[in-house]
């Protein structure tokens, strides 16, 4: 589930400009497996033409990359992609997906900085090629939001044995997502958004 465009990038384009009422611009990192569909998400939503690293796949992955349930899969992002949504006409979000295989997640230090939040892209077909990528988001600390992406065939699980599954608290949100539609992606990084205000104007707990 990979979003792909040949059109070369020739200079600065009219789209590409900020609009003039933007008043805050934030940093949102789509996260996730292989092959899990952070480039097709940043690709449907983003209000410019993204720009992606995709390469095709070589034989120096084999054995290397777990392909498992994508073994059709013929291209992989191997630096990030990027992307920019406005949400409204003040709030501004730029988007980086990281890539999915181990081998790449050196590049995650770079990515994750200045980073508000992430979007955790889920494929319950694959449930384990989530738990590393869930953990390394926890040990920075960084605030999240679990989005299941709708993949055809794939098992539609209960939300609490989801959760359970992948351990995680009841504070984290847990949505539906279809990464191929604009208005379904958009949602998702809605509520990325409403989850991080809650977290900055919730009232810490007395000891």
């Amino acid at each position: 589930m990979d979003y792909k465009t040949s059109e070369p990038i020739v200079g600065p384009r009219s789209e590409d400009t900020l609009p003039a009422s933007a008043a805050a611009a934030v940093k949102i990192v789509i996260v996730g497996g292989f092959g899990v569909g952070k480039t097709t998400m940043v690709g449907s939503v983003s209000e410019i033409r993204p720009l992606t690293t995709e390469e095709t796949m070589t034989q120096a992955g084999v054995g290397v990359d777990d392909i498992a349930g994508v073994e059709r899969k013929t291209e992989t992002t191997v630096a990030m992609d990027f992307g920019r949504i406005s949400l409204n006409e003040q709030l501004v979000l730029y988007l980086f997906g990281t890539p999915g295989q181990e081998r790449f997640w050196f590049l995650w230090n770079g990515l994750f900085e200045g980073a508000l939040g992430a979007v955790v892209l889920i494929d319950t077909r694959r449930l384990e090629v989530s738990f590393d990528v869930l953990g390394r988001l926890e040990e920075r600390g960084v605030p999240f939001v679990v989005a299941i992406n709708a993949f055809p065939g794939a098992p539609d699980h209960p939300v609490g044995r989801l959760r359970a599954a992948l351990d995680l608290p009841d504070s984290v949100p847990i949505v539906d997502c279809d990464a191929r539609d604009r208005a379904s992606s958009r949602d998702t990084l809605l509520s990325l958004v409403r989850y991080l205000q809650h977290l900055t104007t919730a009232t810490p707990e007395t000891p």
